[in-house]
């Protein structure tokens, strides 16, 4: 029985472990799973408890139902403009959620930030409509596929508010800053084909998508070393605020490291007996 297994109280996510690729699903499928902050909470529950279970090597995001996330649940929004919420806010949440630390580190314990830390590769699997703070989320994850006939806005921009949780620095990333102003500015609604050209995401067909996703998941972490993904994975992320010497010594280190492991010497075996690999992680 897997970590993921032992908890059963989810109301708003599902989560099941299968050939090691954890499927997280947010449910509420009546609301387009729109974002609530219960929601938010057993996500990472759930994503905390897949990196830290050796039965887990990669983890998928989806929605249930036709969307994948519709935004902020327009109650939320509603009550804000209303003034009835007086406090909670999105900048509240990030500062609660931005726990400080030294240097690197302290760029990643913020709203969505902290999944770059996660040891384990994190694909959003987009079987649906996709809008602000799903836009944001999914934005934050290493790899995004999208269903053909999903739909993507940002939101922000027609609802009077901004590019909030991070995605004005991570978008730019992803698609290019042209590109990332037009999306945030205009709020435009985007085709899935159009994400695909755009590099935001892998267009996969709506037949058998997720099952599709996992596939990729799965060939993924079983041809890799894991250690060597999770080494790699915080390189990628701790070299966006580095400068070539100080990821060069990084990778110097990290290279010595990796000969005393047992997945380098899983993966000179299986090379030279020309068998598929066994790997540990360790």
């Amino acid at each position: 029985m897997t970590l993921g297994e032992k908890r059963m109280a989810w109301t708003e996510i599902l989560y099941d472990v299968t050939d090691r690729v954890a499927t997280v699903t947010l449910n509420r499928p009546d609301r387009l799973n729109a974002w609530t902050r219960h929601m938010e909470g057993e996500l990472r529950q759930a994503m905390e408890q897949a990196a830290a279970d050796d039965a887990v090597r990669a983890i998928v995001i989806t929605g249930a139902g036709r969307g994948f996330c519709a935004g902020a649940d327009m109650n939320l929004l509603s009550g804000i403009s209303s003034g009835e919420q007086q406090g909670g806010g999105a900048a509240e949440d990030d500062a609660r959620a931005s726990n400080g630390g030294d240097g690197i580190d302290a760029n990643f314990n913020r709203r969505f930030s902290w999944m770059l830390r996660v040891p384990k590769p994190v694909f959003a699997a987009v079987n649906g409509p996709i809008a602000g703070m799903g836009v944001c989320f999914a934005s934050f994850c290493d790899f995004r596929y999208v269903a053909e006939g999903a739909k993507f806005t940002t939101a922000f921009a027609r609802r009077g508010l901004i590019a909030e949780h991070g995605v004005s620095w991570m978008l730019p990333r992803i698609v290019g800053l042209t590109n990332a102003l037009d999306l945030l500015m205009s709020a435009r609604t985007v085709e899935a084909k159009e994400l695909e050209r755009l590099g935001f995401a892998r267009l996969l067909p709506q037949e058998g998508f997720l099952d599709a996703v996992r596939a990729v998941a799965r060939e993924l972490t079983t041809n890799a070393s894991p250690r060597s993904i999770g080494v790699m994975k915080r390189q990628v992320y701790d070299a966006m605020f580095q400068n070539l010497d100080e990821a060069w010594d990084v990778a110097d280190r990290e290279m010595v490291a990796s000969f005393s492991s047992e997945d380098f010497k899983e993966g000179v075996a299986h090379f030279v007996e020309k068998r598929a690999p066994a790997f540990t992680g360790r």
